[in-house]
This record gives structure tokens, C-alpha cells and sequence, in this order.
């Protein structure tokens, strides 16, 4: 049995592309491993607080002198942390907004990249210490971005999930969605059809 771990990302619960193949994700993988594990964490819901002077505290003040927010700030980043390091997939639903990824996930990001717990820094640099997992991840982006200069998505989450330790990177773009035309059913026909061979 494996755990999964589903992040969304999007802002719009409705008409939303890239949960829509989350759905489709979650379906085809719950047939295929159906005594897997699977755990969605939703940010547009539920968004983890952007870095701020609360969490850097929790994680840099021993106990005894953190004050409440501090705590409250370390539990929230713990609670994160520990769904990541549990889990043995994770996927990232992740749609295209201004050229990146939405805030709540580099939120997220910064809740769970943490020295000494997904990362350490040895005598040769940093070293992932989340090795062995498998990542996913579903953009949804409404131009045609990959392998460009304006692709700001796929380089940085290869490098901070790289950073962790996560080398297995499976990306499954669905693109051209507000071209026009039959741009919109060829992005998500592509992107189905891969998530239908990798899950």
C-alpha cells in the first residue's frame, strides 16, 4: 500500500482545469491501487499563511521562548511537513498564473522545504532527504508554454522538489486552453491521455 498525497492549488473551485484532472487522476489511480492511501489537501480552502516573522520564529526558537503564535505557527508547518514526508506520491495540481505557480503553493512550499527535516546542508552542499518518493504534477496554463522562456512552472518545481530529494517528476501539461479554437480539447485531450498511461 502507498500513500498518496494530493495538493490543489487552484483558486477556483468551479470550472477549474486543473482539478479536473485531479479528478481524473484520482479516479484512474484509486482503480489501479485501490488499497492506496489517498490524502487531498486542499489550499485554495485551507491555505497555509505565507512566510512571516511567527514561523520563522517557531522554527528557530527552542521551546521554551516561543509565544503562541510562534507555536501555533510551527505546529501548522509540522502538520505540513509531516503529510509530505509520509507520503509516498505526491501530486501537485498546479495551474498557470502570471507565468508561475499560484501563491498558495509556494506557500505551501514554504511551509515544508526545512533544514534539518527535508533538507540538510552537508560538506558538499545541500542533500534532499525525501528520497525514494515519486511526484505528479497537472498544470493547466491557457497559452503554450512548455520548453519556453516564459515556463516558470516546470524549471522551479523540478529545483525545489529536486532540493528535497524528489528526482521522479512526472509533468502532464494541459495547454492552449484560452487559444481559441481546438486549442482547448487537444491540451485537455493530451493531458488525459497521459495521466491515462501514468496512473
Amino acid at each position: 500500500m502507498s500513500r498518496v498525497l494530493i495538493i490543489e492549488s487552484s483558486a477556483r473551485q468551479q470550472g477549474s482545469v486543473s482539478r479536473q484532472l485531479t479528478q481524473q487522476f484520482i479516479g484512474q489511480w484509486q482503480a489501479a491501487h485501490p488499497d492506496d492511501q489517498l490524502t487531498v489537501r486542499d489550499l485554495a480552502i485551507n491555505p497555509a499563511p505565507h512566510l512571516d516573522v511567527s514561523l520563522m520564529g517557531g522554527w528557530m526558537k527552542p521551546a521554551e521562548d516561543r509565544n503562541d503564535l510562534e507555536q501555533a505557527a510551527l505546529d501548522r508547518s509540522n502538520l505540513l511537513t509531516d503529510e509530505l514526508i509520509a507520503a509516498d506520491v505526491l501530486v501537485l495540481a498546479a495551474p498557470m498564473y502570471n507565468f508561475a505557480i499560484p501563491s498558495t503553493l509556494k506557500a505551501w512550499f514554504d511551509h515544508v522545504l526545512r533544514a534539518g527535516v527535508t533538507f540538510k546542508y552537508g560538506e558538499t552542499g545541500p542533500q534532499g532527504l525525501l528520497i525514494g518518493k515519486r511526484a505528479f504534477v497537472l498544470t493547466a496554463r491557457g497559452g503554450i508554454y512548455a520548453g519556453s522562456p516564459l515556463d516558470h512552472q516546470e524549471p522551479y518545481l523540478r529545483q525545489v522538489l529536486g532540493f528535497v530529494g524528489i528526482h521522479d517528476v512526472t509533468f502532464i501539461h494541459a495547454e492552449g486552453l484560452n487559444m481559441g479554437g481546438d486549442f482547448l480539447e487537444k491540451g485537455l485531450n493530451q493531458a488525459k491521455a497521459k495521466i491515462a498511461q501514468v496512473a
